[in-house]
């Protein structure tokens, strides 16, 4: 199954990944290939995220990559990583293109 991120997604990430290099260049790195590797892995297991609780929909599922949460839409033919939030931030879902 493919697997593509949201442009939202892929600019969170970035943010991320420059916010946690700032100070810790090298926990960025590893943080950004366990985050990759994570949704990578999402091709071969769609289902191994929970549904995301501020969603009613089954397909709106998510894993985390501590300490984010890294949200998808799963269906029949792709995986979209649709966004990528810090744990600790109130999941807002209005915005995500679901």
């Amino acid at each position: 199954m493919k697997v593509t991120w949201a442009p939202m997604a892929e600019d969170q990430v970035a943010d991320a990944f420059a916010y946690i290099a700032a100070e810790h260049p090298a926990a960025a790195l590893r943080w950004f290939e366990r985050i990759v590797a994570k949704a990578e892995s999402l091709s071969e297991l769609p289902d191994q995220g929970r549904m995301v609780p501020e969603s009613d929909r089954e397909s709106i599922r998510e894993v985390l990559v501590q300490p984010y949460r890294v949200v998808y839409r799963r269906d029949d033919a792709e995986i979209v990583i649709l966004t990528v939030q810090h744990e600790r931030r109130d999941m807002d879902i209005s915005h995500i293109e679901l």
